[in-house]
């Protein structure tokens, strides 16, 4: 079996894009390596000291704010609906009292 070489810019790159993402396992399935090669670049780099640790939580801090904002967009939207329906029930009020009480 041959063993594959990488160009340092490619590890550079896989590497920024696993502390994007926060997952190395994610970004190893997308570009079919092993999580395994990644981490040994990762661990040569951090030897360095050029290369910050990945964070673990920023995935799931991710999908807690996506899930929040689904929350805040369904209650606005909500509050859209009953805004409209409060500004027809004015309308209306409105156009019987002139009826009413015309000027």
């Amino acid at each position: 079996m041959i063993k594959k070489q990488y160009t340092e810019e490619f590890k550079e790159q896989l590497l920024k894009e696993c502390q994007e993402v926060g997952n190395v396992s994610l970004v190893a399935l997308r570009h079919n390596i092993s999580s395994n090669t990644i981490h040994g670049w990762i661990r040569s780099i951090r030897k360095r000291g050029s290369v910050k640790p990945l964070h673990r939580n920023e995935e799931k801090r991710i999908l807690e704010i996506e899930k929040r904002l689904e929350d805040v967009s369904r209650e606005n939207n909500t509050l859209k609906k009953l805004l409209g329906e409060k500004e027809l029930e004015l309308a209306i009020i409105r156009e019987l009292r002139d009826r009413v009480n015309p000027r």
